[in-house]
C-alpha cells in the first residue's frame, strides 16, 4: 500500500453549456495532474455542464450529450492519474448529480448525489433524484469518499462513508458566493471531520453564471479540524495536494495558505467577476452606462473599469436643465480618472418634444411624477439606442435599496441587461467606493488610486429630475431605510420588528408597502450580483399580484 496519496485539485470556472470547452479544461488539468504525478485529478460538481444548469439539464440532448463527453474524456485520459469529474447520470427515467470516477478509458463508478437542496438559488429536488446512500470508491488501494455539495452539510451521507470504509473525504462543490460564506462552509466541514475522523478536501469551483459568483477557496481539514491548505478564492487554479499514511491513517500535508480577504474586498471582487464573466459568457466585449455624476453610476463604472478594462466602457452624461453643474464636472472627474470614453447626450431638445406630443392629452393636468419618468425614460432610449448601434451592453445601476423600494423608472434608469450592485444596499454602497479608493489589487484592471471624486460619495444624493431633488424627499434617510429593509428582506421580519428595533411605525409600513408595489418592476428588471443570501431574484421570489399587508 502507498504511504503518498497526490491529488491534483482543479479549482477552474467552468461555463454552462459549453460542454467541449468544458471537457477541454478538464483534460488540461489531468495533463497538468498526470505530469505531477498525482493518483486522482478531481474537478468541481456538474463541471461538465457548468453549473447552476437550471432547467437546462433536463432537456434530454444536453444532458446525453454531457454524458457522452464524460464517457469521451474517460478514454481521452486512459493513461495516467483517475479523474473524477461531476456531470449529470440517467438511470432508467431517474436524472441524476453525479460524480464521474474515470480510469483505464471507462467510467468505473459514479457517486450519486444525494441531499438536494432546495433553497435560495437551488431547485434540485425538481431537476434531480435523489441518489441512495453509497459507499466509497478505489483509487489502487486507496478507498474515497466523496459527497457532493450539500451532501456534505449534513452528517448521514460522510457518517455512511466513513462506516463502510472511506479513508478520507473529497467534497466536489459548486458553491456560490454570499457573505460570510467562507465561514459557513468551514464550520460544516469541521463538523463533518469531527464526526468522521477523517480527513477532508473540499474543493469548488470559480467563476460567474448569471447573478452567481462561484468563489473557490478549496481547502483541506485534518482529523480534529486543523487547516492544512488554502487556496486562493475568486482564482482559478490548480494545487498538488499530498496526503501522506501514518500509524493513524491519512492526513493531508500541509501546503500553501492563501490570504483570505476581508467582506469588503469579496464583495468587490465578487461585482468585477460577476460581470467580466457575465460578458464573457454572452458575447459582450464593451459595456456602457449612463453617468450620472452620483455615486451609484460612479461604482457602477469604476466596478466595469476593472472588470473589463477602462478602453472597454462608454460613460455617457445625459444631462437636462436640472442637472447640477457639480454633476457634470463630477461626472468628468470620474471618467478623466477612470480612463474610459465620456459621451455628453442633452436629453432637453428630446424631453421638449415628447412633452409638446402629449400636450393635447395631458391638458388641464398638473405636472407631476409623469414628466420626470418621461427625462428617464427618454435617457433609457438613449442608452439602448447607443448600445444597440455600438454592440456594447447597457449597464444599469440601481442599488437594492432603490430596486427594493421601487425608486426607479421601468423602461427608464431600469433598462439594460446586468447591475452588478443590484444586491448592494445604498450605505454599503458608500463604504465601498471609500474602500475602492483606498485599494488595489492586481485582478482590477482599472487605474489605482482614489478614482471616485470624494464630493461624490459626500453629496446628498439625488435623481436631479425636479429642481432641488433630494432622495430624502421621498425615502428616509438610508441608514433608516436599509435598517427597515434587512429586517423586512433579509431577515424575513415583521413591523413589529422594525419597531422593536426603534424603526418609527409608520416608516416601516411606508416601506413595506413600496417593496411589495414594486414587485412588478423587480420581475422585469436585469439580473445583477449576488452578494447576500436574500438577493432579489431567485433567492427572494414573490407574487407580483399580492395583497397581503403586515397587520401590525
Amino acid at each position: 500500500m502507498a504511504d503518498r496519496f497526490r491529488i491534483t485539485l482543479a479549482q477552474l470556472n467552468p461555463s454552462v453549456g459549453d460542454i467541449e470547452g468544458n471537457a477541454a479544461k478538464a483534460f488540461a488539468a489531468w495533463q497538468s495532474g498526470r505530469e505531477a504525478g498525482a493518483d486522482l485529478v478531481a474537478l468541481p460538481e456538474m463541471f461538465i455542464t457548468g453549473y447552476n444548469t437550471q432547467d437546462l439539464v433536463e432537456k434530454p440532448v444536453f444532458h446525453q450529450t454531457a454524458i457522452a463527453a464524460i464517457d469521451a474524456l474517460a478514454a481521452q485520459c486512459a493513461d495516467g492519474p483517475t479523474l473524477a469529474i461531476g456531470g449529470p447520470w440517467i438511470e432508467g427515467a431517474s436524472l441524476y448529480n453525479a460524480y464521474h470516477i474515470c480510469r483505464g478509458g471507462r467510467v468505473v463508478s459514479r457517486v450519486l448525489k444525494h441531499d438536494l437542496p432546495n433553497e435560495t438559488v437551488f431547485d434540485e429536488v425538481r431537476l434531480y433524484d435523489s441518489g441512495a446512500l453509497g459507499g466509497p470508491y478505489a483509487v489502487g488501494n486507496t478507498r474515497i469518499g466523496s459527497p457532493i455539495c450539500e451532501d456534505a452539510w449534513h452528517p448521514e451521507v460522510a457518517e455512511t462513508l466513513a462506516e463502510t470504509g472511506a479513508e478520507f473525504l473529497l467534497v466536489p462543490n459548486g458553491s456560490p458566493y454570499y457573505r460570510g460564506k467562507l465561514e459557513t462552509r468551514y464550520n460544516h466541514m469541521v463538523s463533518r471531520v469531527v464526526e468522521t475522523g477523517l480527513p477532508l478536501i473540499y474543493l469548488n469551483m470559480v467563476g460567474g453564471q448569471d447573478d452567481q459568483v462561484f468563489d473557490g477557496g478549496s481547502f483541506g481539514l485534518n482529523p480534529g479540524g486543523k487547516l492544512a491548505f488554502h487556496m486562493p478564492v475568486f482564482d482559478e487554479g490548480l494545487a498538488q495536494i499530498d496526503l501522506e499514511r501514518g500509524p493513524d491513517g491519512w492526513r493531508i500535508a500541509t501546503g500553501d495558505f492563501a490570504p483570505v480577504p476581508d467582506t469588503w474586498e469579496q464583495d468587490y471582487r465578487a461585482m468585477v467577476e460577476s460581470l467580466r464573466d457575465y460578458c464573457a459568457k454572452t458575447g459582450f466585449r464593451k459595456v456602457l452606462l449612463g453617468l450620472s455624476g452620483g455615486i451609484d453610476s460612479a461604482i457602477v463604472a469604476t466596478i466595469a473599469a476593472d472588470a473589463l478594462g477602462p478602453q472597454n466602457v462608454r460613460c455617457v452624461m445625459l444631462p437636462s436643465e436640472y442637472t447640477s453643474p457639480e454633476s457634470l464636472e463630477d461626472a468628468e472627474a470620474l471618467a478623466r480618472a477612470l480612463g474610459t470614453r465620456l459621451d455628453n447626450v442633452p436629453i432637453s431638445k428630446g424631453r421638449d418634444a415628447v412633452t409638446e406630443t402629449l400636450a393635447p392629452l395631458f391638458e388641464g393636468h398638473d405636472p407631476d411624477l409623469t414628466e420626470e419618468n418621461i427625462q428617464s425614460r427618454l435617457r433609457g432610449l438613449l442608452l439602448m439606442a447607443m448600445s444597440n448601434k455600438f454592440g456594447e451592453m447597457l449597464l444599469t445601476t440601481g442599488n437594492k435599496s432603490e430596486v427594493a423600494v421601487g425608486y426607479a423608472t421601468i423602461y427608464g434608469d431600469m433598462a439594460g441587461g446586468y447591475n452588478p450592485i443590484k444586491d448592494l444596499y445604498k450605505t454599503r454602497v458608500f463604504e465601498q467606493c471609500r474602500w475602492r479608493n483606498a485599494n488595489h489589487r492586481p485582478w482590477m484592471a482599472g487605474p489605482a488610486g482614489a478614482v471616485i471624486p470624494e464630493r461624490i460619495i459626500t453629496k446628498p444624493p439625488s435623481a436631479e429630475l425636479r429642481p432641488d431633488q433630494k432622495d430624502s424627499d421621498s425615502l428616509p434617510d438610508y441608514p433608516v431605510l436599509d435598517g427597515i429593509l434587512d429586517l423586512l428582506v433579509d431577515q424575513d421580519g415583521s413591523i413589529a420588528d422594525c419597531v422593536a428595533a426603534g424603526y418609527d411605525h409608520d416608516d416601516a409600513k411606508k416601506i413595506e408597502r413600496l417593496i411589495y408595489l414594486s414587485e412588478y418592476k423587480r420581475f422585469q428588471s436585469a439580473p445583477g450580483t449576488r452578494l447576500t443570501k436574500r438577493a432579489f431574484w431567485l433567492d427572494r421570489r414573490y407574487p407580483i399580484a399580492n395583497r397581503w399587508r403586515d397587520p401590525g
